[in-house]
Parts: structure tokens; sequence; C-alpha cells
């Protein structure tokens, strides 16, 4: 386009429907819409089992199954497969405790929502917890890294790569567990 006397004009973009108010929102009421897309495709995306697993099952399975996909019928939302990830030998328990853990399922949505648990076997994610704390370093270990690092000036940096040092001298050795 352009105006009279040969000057080109570029068009206004449209504004979005969805303008940033400018207020701070805490990270709990953004979580939900952040998690929907990813949680969703496992069939989670209208609901909290998973973060509310342990309030559901009890801490005791909860510690030891985890829920994986929650797949309703096509077309409907009720009497949907739940799978849950077992560890061991719960998958027998957990096949006992069926009748229980559906209706806490379906207490939970307020109707009947879970019709049947699909049992997996497999390892669990590591609870953030119970990870392994990195191994010592020997002393002779810290003792190059800090006369490695010692010329440097800037406290910060030195710190850091002090940090850095430490963590590759980790890498090759084994987790010690708590």
């Amino acid at each position: 386009m352009s105006k009279p006397g040969g000057k080109a004009v570029r068009p206004k973009p449209e504004r979005e429907t969805t303008e940033r108010r400018g207020s701070l929102r805490s990270l709990a009421a953004m979580l939900p819409k952040v998690a929907r897309s990813a949680l969703g495709q496992r069939g989670f995306a209208e609901n909290g089992i998973i973060t509310d697993w342990p309030a559901i099952v009890g801490p005791t399975l909860a510690a030891r199954s985890a829920p994986v996909k929650l797949a309703f019928p096509p077309g409907q939302r009720r009497e949907a497969t739940l799978t849950v990830r077992v560890g061991g030998s719960l998958a027998l328990e957990l096949q006992h405790l069926e009748p229980l853990i559906l209706e806490r399922l379906n207490g939970y949505f307020g109707y009947r929502a879970v019709g049947r648990l699909k049992i997996q076997q497999g390892p669990l994610p590591i609870p953030p917890n119970a990870r392994a704390d990195p191994p010592p370093l020997e002393p002779v270990e810290e003792a190059e890294i800090a006369r490695d690092v010692a010329t440097i000036a800037d406290e910060r940096l030195r710190e850091a790569l002090a940090g850095l040092g430490r963590a590759v001298r980790r890498d090759g050795k084994a987790p010690r567990r708590r």
C-alpha cells in the first residue's frame, strides 16, 4: 500500500485477544493451564489425579505405584481404564485392592469415571527426595581444585569454577544412596 506522495504504509497488525494484564500470577494458578497440553496426551487434561494420587490411594500404595494413562471409551467420559505402573510385587496386591481403589477414584471424580484398572509392571520414577547424593571427593582432589582456582580474583567466579571442577571429577564416580 502507499499513501499519496509515494510513501509505503504497512497495515497495522491485529491485536491479539489474549493480552497480558501486567499483574503477577502464582505458579500454582498457572500450572494447570501449562500442564494441560502435556498431561492431556495421557488422558489427564481435566483432573489432578497425578498430583492427588497419594490422597486417593494412600501414601503406602502411592509410594509404590503411579498413574500412567487414563483412557476413556471413544465419545464418552465414563468407564475409563486407568493404567497404573507398579514396582515390584505390588501388582498382585493391587489386583486384590482394585474394587477399593476404583471406589476411591470415582469418589474423587464424583461420578463413575473409572471402570477398571490396567496394571503395568515396571520401574517407577525416582522421587526428588530419594535421589542419590553426589559422591564426596578425596581431600587430594579438593586441594587440587582449590589450587587451580586460587588465582581467580572474583569470588563468585572462583566458587562457580570450583563447583564445575567438583562436578567434572565426580562424573566418573558411582552415586552414594541416602
